[in-house]
């Protein structure tokens, strides 16, 4: 059995919340046409919108939310999020994750656990960051992966974000676990470069998962295919 939370039982228009386990490589996007499209045969033309976008090599909590509950997207999006972040040392990459190919050969020798954990410190509380090129920020109305994509130079606005908790759960250099708890805006990929850098190194996002979006646990997240299943049953 699904799980999905509705304002009137069964009423999609009215205004649903579904919490999705988001595949890799799906957009939120693609989550959000999917289960539009499902919804079609029994609802008919109905409006559907995420609350907070996934990239694509992350997994992990989605909000979809349906109908008149498309408005509290903001109100859903403004919630802290929790994620587990795996960061590999040593090279980088121009998007930050493993979009793009890595490059460089940085020296990881002198980075030990107490070397690391030091340098988080800096990284927890209200921080600075600039957001990865290869993101969905629209720059001069246009995003700005797709510019990124072409090769054109773009300078992306730096932001203040909150990072609330941030703990090393795992350290076998090259390749580290954090958990991060942290509010909406901060990009995850950009943590990881610029903690590549403080260590007088290089790092990338090799892996992503959000854990926690506001009060909704993945525990608690619908597999893909599952809920197709079950919204398809519905027609």
């Amino acid at each position: 059995m699904c799980r999905i939370i509705f304002q009137e039982e069964g009423n999609f228009h009215a205004g649903a919340l579904i919490l999705v386990d988001k595949p890799l490589k799906w957009t939120s996007f693609d989550v959000v046409n999917k289960i539009r499209w499902c919804l079609k045969a029994s609802c008919g033309k109905i409006k559907v919108g995420h609350a907070g976008t996934l990239d694509p090599l992350a997994t992990g909590v989605v909000v979809v939310c349906t109908g008149k509950w498309t408005k509290r997207i903001e109100e859903f999006m403004a919630q802290e999020k929790e994620y587990v972040a795996d960061l590999h040392f040593g090279a980088v990459t121009p998007s930050y994750d493993l979009e793009t190919e890595p490059e460089g050969n940085f020296p990881t020798g002198h980075i030990d656990r107490a070397y690391l954990e030091g340098t988080l410190k800096a990284f927890t509380g209200r921080i600075t960051q600039v957001p990865p090129a290869y993101s969905a920020i629209r720059i001069d109305g246009d995003r700005a992966y797709k510019k990124a994509r072409k090769g054109g130079e773009i300078e992306m606005p730096s932001r203040e974000v909150e990072v609330k908790e941030l703990n090393l759960i795992d350290f076998a250099m090259p390749d580290v676990r954090l958990e991060i708890t942290c509010s909406k805006g901060t990009y995850i990929r950009s943590l990881a470069h610029d903690l590549g850098k403080a260590c007088r190194s290089g790092a990338y996002l090799a892996g992503l998962r959000r854990t926690r979006s506001g009060e909704y646990r993945i525990e608690e997240a619908n597999k893909m295919e599952d809920l197709i299943a079950f919204l398809q049953k519905k027609e």
